[in-house]
C-alpha cells in the first residue's frame, strides 16, 4: 500500500487546526506536557501550515545542502506545519516549538530526513517567522527550542519508522479512522488527565532533548 495525496492533505488539513494538532501531540507525551494550558488551547497552541520564515543572515550554497540565501529573505520552510506554543495570559510565545514532518508521497527516508536537515540549517542562521494576520501581536522571533516530530502513515514503508528511530527521531503513526467530528474527540480526551498551567510550570524543557527513547507506534 502506498500513501496517497489524499491521505497527506487530509493530515495537513487536521494539523492546521489547533484541536487536531493537540490530538496529534497526545501520541508523543513530552510534547503533550510543552503545551502551556490545556484549559486554553485555543490561546496556547498556534499553528501554521507550510510556514514562511525569514532569515537573519545569509546562506551560502557550499557544503549547505545547495540553499543560497541572502540576509533578510523569506523562505518556505520544508516541514509540513509548524506549532508554536504561547502562555495564553501573557499572550507571548514561551520559547519552544515544534515542526511536524509529514510523510509524503513517493517520499523515502533520504528525502523525509534531508527536510529536517534543511530546516536545521535555516535556523541556525537565526530567523523570525511570518505569522499569520490573527497572531500579529506574537514576537515573531525564533525559539531557543526547536524539535521535530514525524508522521508516517500504516502504508509508508517500514524502513522509513526503522531509520527515523535509529536516527533518534520522534515519529508517530497517524491512522485514518479518527471520529468525525474533531472537536468532540478533544473535548472528550481533554477531560482525561487535563493539563494545565500549573503542570507546564513544573514541566522540565530536558525531557525534549530525550526525544528518542519512546517508541514508535507501529503497526
Amino acid at each position: 500500500m502506498t500513501i496517497q495525496q489524499v491521505q497527506y492533505e487530509n493530515l495537513l488539513t487536521t494539523c492546521s487546526n489547533y484541536v487536531g494538532a493537540i490530538a496529534l501531540l497526545k501520541q508523543h507525551r513530552p510534547y503533550l506536557e510543552a503545551i502551556p494550558s490545556m484549559r486554553r488551547p485555543k490561546e496556547s497552541v498556534v499553528t501554521i501550515p507550510l510556514p514562511v520564515i525569514r532569515v537573519r543572515n545569509p546562506i551560502q550554497p557550499t557544503g549547505h545542502a545547495g540553499m543560497q540565501l541572502t540576509a533578510g529573505e523569506s523562505v518556505l520552510l520544508p516541514c509540513d506545519v509548524a506549532l508554536l506554543m504561547c502562555d495564553p495570559e501573557w499572550k507571548i510565545k514561551t520559547g519552544i516549538e515544534i515542526c511536524v514532518f509529514i510523510h509524503r508521497p513517493n517520499e523515502d527516508f533520504s528525502d523525509l530526513l534531508m527536510r529536517w536537515r534543511q530546516t536545521q540549517i535555516l535556523f541556525d542562521r537565526g530567523y523570525e517567522w511570518l505569522l499569520p494576520a490573527r497572531y500579529q501581536y506574537l514576537l515573531s522571533e525564533g525559539a531557543d527550542i526547536v524539535r521535530p516530530l514525524f508522521v508516517v502513515f500504516p502504508g509508508s514503508p517500514e524502513r522509513i519508522s526503522k531509520g527515523l528511530k535509529g536516527a533518534g527521531l520522534p515519529a508517530i503513526t497517524y491512522s485514518d479512522n479518527a471520529p468525525a467530528d474533531p472537536t468532540s474527540m478533544a473535548t472528550s480526551e481533554l477531560a482525561e488527565g487535563e493539563l494545565d498551567v500549573q503542570a507546564a510550570e513544573t514541566f522540565d524543557f530536558a525531557d525534549l532533548d530525550d526525544i528518542g527513547s519512546s517508541e514508535m507506534t507501529s503497526e
